[in-house]
């Protein structure tokens, strides 16, 4: 088995793939801060503060089969790139990297954004593409799409596992066509581990196969649903005029996207999945996310979604 290095590896998609690692035998570093959470089991931290010059001095000279890096800092990138010498790499990027987020069925030969060095995500995104694949021609750009399932704090997918096994009626966008595509954390994982493994090379569009918003959200209250829950559609131009936003943040509704926004929950995955990239049923993605809202508490502050007063006075 092989030496890997994972750039985080205490949060959500990093610790992922540091546990799926680890799980195939390999030798596995992390560097992180450490303050976010413990690494896999099996896995050894090198507490590292990114924002320092140097931080990752002591991994200079090292020679590892495989490193996976998720940072969405350009300096970051640059640095690890300089420093850390790798048989493999893998660098976790973003569908939010592409100029036209409206088109349905786009692949990876679409136009980006123009490169930043800091500010816009999707752009310092697009820049530290570029910067990997200068020094690695042959790294594996994955470009992720909503990633979803256990150790997700946006609550872009778990709000609506949690809302609906809280049953009554519940709020939904009155949207059932929307394009909509979602990936398992925990798949998504498992495929850089065997990309990594094989040496595979390249750029994907990793997400799941295209389905409807309407068929997710029926899939997620089939699997956790109360058997009292009311899913109430509501128009969308109805949801606006009540201030209510889509896809995230505050007094939103997740999942619902303009149709200026709908191009990325409908990328071209098919070439992921020809590289192996096997996900999960929804119904499996909405218990495990459902038993880490419970995990999390009921009462924590939330990223995304409607509080119950704010989804009792629509209902009203």
């Amino acid at each position: 088995m092989g030496r890997w290095l994972v750039l985080g590896g205490t949060r959500f998609l990093s610790h992922a793939v540091a546990a799926g690692a680890v799980a195939c035998g390999h030798e596995v570093t992390c560097v992180a801060r450490g303050s976010s959470g413990p690494v896999p089991d099996g896995a050894t931290l090198v507490v590292a503060d990114r924002d320092v010059p140097g931080s990752l001095d002591a991994l200079r000279g090292q020679r590892f089969d495989a490193v996976v890096e998720v940072a969405r800092s350009l300096p970051w990138v640059r640095e690890a790139l300089a420093v850390v010498d790798a048989a493999h790499r893998t660098f976790v990027s973003t569908v939010s990297v592409y100029a036209d987020p409206a088109t349905p069925g786009q692949g990876v030969d679409a136009p980006l954004l123009a490169p930043r060095e800091d500010g816009d995500y999707g752009a310092v995104k697009v820049a530290s593409e570029e910067a990997v694949r200068a020094a690695h021609p042959d790294a594996l750009i994955v470009r992720a799409g909503l990633i979803c399932g256990p150790g997700d704090l946006s609550d872009r997918f778990g709000y609506w596992p949690a809302r609906f096994a809280r049953g009554g009626r519940a709020v939904i966008p009155d949207a059932p066509d929307q394009p909509l595509q979602i990936v398992d954390v925990r798949d998504l994982a498992a495929w850089i581990v065997d990309a990594g493994e094989r040496g595979l090379g390249g750029t994907f569009d990793a997400s799941g196969p295209r389905t409807t918003l309407g068929a997710v959200l029926d899939a997620i209250a089939a699997a956790v649903g109360a058997p009292d829950l009311v899913p109430v559609p509501v128009a969308p131009a109805a949801l606006e005029a009540a201030g209510v936003a889509p896809w995230a943040g505050p007094r939103s509704l997740p999942l619902w996207l303009p149709a200026t926004h709908v191009g990325i929950v409908a990328r071209d995955t098919a070439p992921a999945a020809a590289a192996g990239l096997v996900c999960r049923p929804v119904a499996e993605t909405a218990r495990a996310a459902l038993a880490h809202e419970r995990a999390l508490g009921p009462d924590r502050p939330r990223q995304a979604g409607l509080d119950p007063a704010e989804e009792a006075t629509l209902v009203r």
